[in-house]
């Protein structure tokens, strides 16, 4: 007969050990608290320290049930740091231990059982632990409701854990059983089986599981008998069920829609928020949708107004967001209220017609939301993103529904109710602009005369909600709304209530973009408050402030250049720069305050260049410093945080361009050409990005001494052309550009280098707008300084360069580029013949082109119709579009 091994036990005097060690780790003390730690850290030297865990876990029943779970999830985090160091025999008796207990009493014990096993599953073990699915699935069909729910909720964590791994071939498909075994049970009779049998099916639609796809009409039959489920755990997973099958699965829904959409209408307005949170997304998710209008305009007589419902506070809401607390500027924020900012490094783009230059469309631009703080998402949140989008589906055929209800609520005493309201007008802006405007020139004055409301949250959501009809108020004359709007906006920057400062500066950074050059006539007053405000703000608002003084600077540049403005302005701010530290993340957001400053000051900014240079100079310094040690000893360094280094390479961009020829002698008395040879070959694409825009910044400003470094550089800049890194291979490609002007015909030996990636990009489908543009401006400089070189291949990349340059507005960098083109088409007219159209096109959109620009034209335009005569000129103009007939005649006499 067999022996066993004789199972581990624990020795007493260690078990009272470990149990003192549990119960000191609950105790509040800090110094306790260290205590523990360093004694767990001398335990885990031991292997049976983690037996010592699982038996108080698992066979410890007189144990309190808060000691035996936190003895379970020491494990679970030992097992997550060194479970490949535990001797077999110590994992063994861990997972039989894990499988022996998964049914205990304590509904505590049996999930922390779970997250051990899920634990141990995702470190590779579902593979090596080929009992636990078959058993787990086994234990579903126990009489014992404890060991039923157990085991699903540890499959649940599992299947959460591991929904890949479990729907490939590496573990011989088990979804094949356990898909169909899960369905078995939503018919169960208890509603935590149930609940735990759909969110595991949930876990495999996003992925479309090859399991679940073959069971999917029994999945959505079997979804639909839980509708009217009494339990409200359950009818959240089939809500969430359901709005994930409208994202992978809409095929199978559009048979059942109506009713679908009659089953979300009510669950919406279920009395269990989570429950209409989750059935709230599917009003977003459909929106998404192309059948949304199809399917939808029937209902939106009933969809609407439990939509606005929606989006009244709770009254948990109010308590959280202390509703009632009108004054708190002078409470300082608690650190974790300030939410980490990432930084955008600079992306270089050309200006177009009608309108300033576009934003890299590679990049989201993200719209904050209107209450910030209750970062969580609830109801109000997602009824207002779904009334967003459906407003941007419907567009003014969602009036009809909403504008009786807006009469009613935006001017309701009840203040609840009235905030709901202007939340609602905010909500509507973009999609229903055009229908709303004949209402604004009565909305605007009443939106402004909330501005003055008692209740900071109604002052706040207004806020949002002008700046969401900024542009509107812009196009009117200013002395209608645009005066008395910034005059109340700026009151409410100074406003008693943080909430209210945030919005107002949020909102008053919005109108600054929308409004530019508007308000130069206001600077002064408009500086008097940003400055008053430095003093005043706490330090989560002293963030968004900075963001309001650089959108200002953007917005009206260099009229920001007067004494008086600057003496108000730069104190303050250099006051700030001195008062951080190197490694305060403050520095981000006042780096790029300045950054649009120093643009904006040009010479104006002279006095102040110095210390800011320095500074920025010892930033990169210090993080390559920081990574080269990182990089030979990962053990004894930590990572540095390279934002610093990106955030001050962009501030160095800005003084290059603000000071132009004037950032000469800081350059010279410094190593950053050096720093910036380091910081192109950075591993993190952002640092590039921002290395070749201070490249083509220091190219254009003080070429001398970026010249002998050339040699060394266009190697760098060659290897960038990779249109993988949108934004990198964009700022390579400006400061290639940037380069040629400068070197000339000396540029002739780096041009292979270069060549052949800028005409593989300009031919590349689905090249963002701004990358073809850049590309396009490059390859011309390139063939106005190198045409010899660049001539031969004109044929490969005419059509797509004078589509993509069609667009832009007169400009230096444009002038140059159809210098080049001439020049090439001069040396190798052949390359042009074929695309000729494309050619006067590109010609055509001149507005003005300088004179001897103009002659180049002429020559070439009158130079092809003579080669051709003109019976075939005849013909070939026939195919003009009349406008560009019209052009070419009236401009060039073709």
């Amino acid at each position: 007969m067999c022996v066993r091994r004789m199972e581990w036990q624990p020795d007493e005097q260690g078990l009272q050990q470990v149990l003192q060690l549990l119960k000191d780790s609950q105790s509040p003390n800090t110094a306790t608290q260290r205590a523990v730690q360093q004694k767990l850290e001398q335990l885990n030297q031991f292997p049976d320290f983690n037996n010592y865990l699982i038996f108080v876990l698992t066979r410890l029943k007189t144990e309190d049930e808060p000691t035996r779970s936190l003895s379970g999830l020491i494990l679970k985090n030992n097992v997550k740091a060194h479970y490949q160091n535990f001797p077999p025999t110590v994992a063994d008796f861990i997972k039989q231990e894990c499988l022996n207990n998964i049914g205990d009493p304590s509904p505590l014990i049996r999930a922390t059982i779970g997250i051990l096993i899920t634990t141990i599953a995702s470190k590779g073990e579902l593979q090596t632990w080929p009992e636990l699915l078959p058993q787990l699935c086994n234990l579903l069909n126990s009489e014992d409701y404890n060991t039923c729910e157990g085991s699903f909720g540890a499959l649940q964590k599992v299947c959460e854990d591991s929904s890949e791994l479990l729907d490939s071939d590496a573990l011989n498909r088990p979804l094949n059983i356990m898909i169909p075994k899960f369905l078995q049970f939503f018919k169960h009779c208890s509603p935590k089986i149930r609940s735990h049998a759909i969110a595991c099916v949930n876990q495999f639609i996003i992925g479309r599981a090859q399991a679940l796809m073959d069971n999917i009409d029994t999945f959505i039959e079997h979804l639909f008998a839980l509708a009217g489920d009494e339990d409200s755990e359950v009818r959240k997973n089939v809500c969430r069920a359901l709005v994930m099958l409208l994202e992978v699965r809409i095929d199978r829904l559009i048979p059942h829609m109506h009713s679908i959409i009659q089953y979300m209408l009510q669950r919406t307005q279920d009395s269990d928020e989570n429950v209409a949170l989750e059935a709230c997304e599917f009003w977003l998710t459909l929106a998404e949708q192309p059948i949304c209008k199809d399917v939808l305009t029937g209902h939106l007589v009933q969809l609407i107004p439990i939509l606005v419902n929606g989006m009244k506070y709770s009254e948990i809401d109010i308590i959280l967001l202390k509703g009632d607390v009108e004054q708190d500027e002078t409470v300082p924020d608690s650190e974790q209220d300030i939410k980490p900012r990432f930084h955008k490094s600079r992306t270089v783009t050309l200006q177009h017609e009608g309108g300033g230059g576009e934003e890299g469309e590679d990049i989201d631009e993200d719209d904050d939301d209107d209450d910030d703080t209750l970062s969580d998402w609830n109801l109000r949140k997602c009824s207002a993103a779904a009334l967003d989008v459906l407003a941007n589906v419907f567009r003014d055929e969602l009036l009809p529904h909403l504008l009786p209800l807006l009469k009613g609520l935006l001017f309701h005493p009840d203040w609840v109710i009235k905030e709901s309201g202007i939340l609602v007008l905010g909500a509507i802006a973009e999609g229903c602009m055009q229908g709303m405007v004949p209402y604004l020139p009565e909305l605007i004055p009443h939106l402004i005369q909330c501005l003055c409301d008692k209740k900071a949250l109604v002052r706040s959501i207004a806020c949002w909600t002008l700046s969401r009809y900024a542009h509107w108020v812009v196009s009117q004359p200013p002395d209608s709304h645009l005066k008395p709007l910034m005059t109340e906006l700026l009151k409410r920057i100074l406003d008693g209530n943080k909430r209210v400062q945030e919005a107002a500066c949020s909102a008053f950074a919005t109108l600054e973009e929308e409004a530019c050059t508007e308000l130069v006539p206001y600077l002064s007053y408009i500086l008097d408050t940003l400055v008053f405000a430095f003093g005043k703000y706490q330090h989560k608002n002293l963030l968004i402030l900075y963001d309001a003084i650089g959108t200002l600077a953007d917005s009206v540049g260099h009229h920001l250049n007067q004494p008086e403005y600057i003496q108000k302005l730069m104190p303050p701010l250099i006051q700030k720069w001195n008062e951080l530290k190197d490694e305060d993340k403050d520095l981000f957001p006042l780096l790029e305050c300045l950054s649009s400053v120093a643009t904006a000051l040009q010479s104006g900014f002279l006095p102040y260049c110095e210390p800011v240079y320095q500074r920025c100079v010892t930033l990169v310094q210090k993080t390559l410093a920081q990574a080269m040690m990182y990089n030979q000893h990962p053990d004894q360094y930590e990572a540095p945080d390279k934002d610093f280094m990106i955030v001050a390479l962009d501030l160095l961009s800005g003084l290059a361009e603000g000071l132009g020829g004037h950032v000469e002698q800081l350059v010279a008395r410094s190593n950053i050409m050096t720093l910036l040879f380091q910081c192109m070959q950075d591993t993190m694409p952002e640092v590039r990005q921002s290395s070749f825009a201070l490249l083509g910044d220091l190219t254009k400003a003080c070429f001398p001494h970026v010249k002998p470094c050339i040699a060394e550089f266009m190697p760098i800049l060659g290897t960038n052309l990779n249109p993988e890194f949108i934004s990198v291979c964009n700022n390579a490609t400006w400061a290639i550009g940037e380069i040629c002007m400068q070197m000339g015909a000396e540029m002739q030996p780096y041009v292979q280098l270069v060549l052949n990636n800028l005409v593989e990009i300009i031919n590349r489908p689905n090249t963002p707008k701004t990358l073809l543009e850049n590309t396009a401006i490059t390859i011309g400089r390139l063939g106005y300084v190198c045409p010899q070189e660049v001539a031969p291949v004109l044929q490969q990349f005419i059509r797509p360069w004078c589509t993509s340059l069609r667009n832009i507005r007169d400009n230096e960098e444009k002038d140059s580029a159809f210098r080049g083109i001439c020049m090439m088409i001069g040396v190798n007219p052949g390359g042009v013949v074929q695309d000729f159209i494309f050619f006067c096109d590109a010609v055509a959109s001149w507005v003005n082109p300088k004179d001897d620009l103009r002659d180049m034209f002429y020559k070439i335009l009158h130079g092809f119709k003579d080669q051709v005569g003109e019976e075939n000129w005849q013909q070939f103009s026939e195919q003009f579009p009349p406008l560009l007939k019209e052009r070419l005649s009236a401009c060039y006499g073709v």
